[in-house]
């Protein structure tokens, strides 16, 4: 379970395929903190810790999760955004979010309006996904607030915090990103489409 509040950026330092398996090596500044079997979000996708070698960690994604995430755009030198799974007993400071990436979104706008940032998202709607006003929403491992929710595209606002301590700094119209939706709005969707 995580949060969706970013602590760290790692840097892809080696990417080796095995078979349909993507290693993906990552160096962050809280590798002296992590235990192998850990599971760590990247870029919102929940991976275990399967090496540690100094300041460097090697997580596995498997077939699955790079058809559905766009960890298979990975490069070396990419950043990723990081969190680990929050502790038992610690504040909930963004929303509840559990790694599971339910699709990807490319990135249609970006306006920058007088010291924040908009981002526009569109994504598939025939995968029955939904967003509300005011709802949470994860990009990128990132719990944020939606802003004018349609069919299939939503904005999110971010503040210079964020845009600074994220990736957000780096993306670009056309980029792909992963989205979370809010798991309570995902229950409250399934138990509606039971009682059609």
């Amino acid at each position: 379970m995580f949060t969706g509040i970013i602590e760290d950026l790692g840097k892809i330092e080696k990417l080796d395929k095995d078979e349909g398996n993507l290693h993906i090596t990552v160096k962050t500044s809280i590798t002296n903190e992590l235990k192998i079997d850990q599971s760590v979000a990247h870029n919102g996708v929940c991976l275990t810790v399967i090496a540690i070698d100094g300041s460097s960690y090697t997580v596995t994604a498997i077939k699955e999760t790079l058809d559905k995430t766009n960890l298979s755009h990975l490069t070396k030198q990419s950043t990723v955004n990081i969190e680990r799974a929050m502790k038992l007993g610690d504040r909930l400071d963004g929303h509840i979010v559990q790694g599971h990436v339910d699709q990807t979104a490319s990135c249609i706008n970006i306006t920058e309006e007088d010291g924040s940032w908009v981002f526009t998202f569109k994504y598939d709607k025939s995968l029955n996904n939904v967003t509300i006003e005011k709802g949470s929403i994860t990009i990128n491992g990132v719990s944020l607030t939606v802003l004018n929710s349609e069919i299939d595209k939503f904005s999110v606002a971010i503040i210079p915090y964020t845009y600074n301590h994220t990736t957000f700094n780096n993306l670009k119209i056309g980029d792909i990103v992963n989205l979370e939706f809010d798991v309570i709005g995902k229950y409250v969707k399934r138990l509606n489409d039971l009682r059609i």
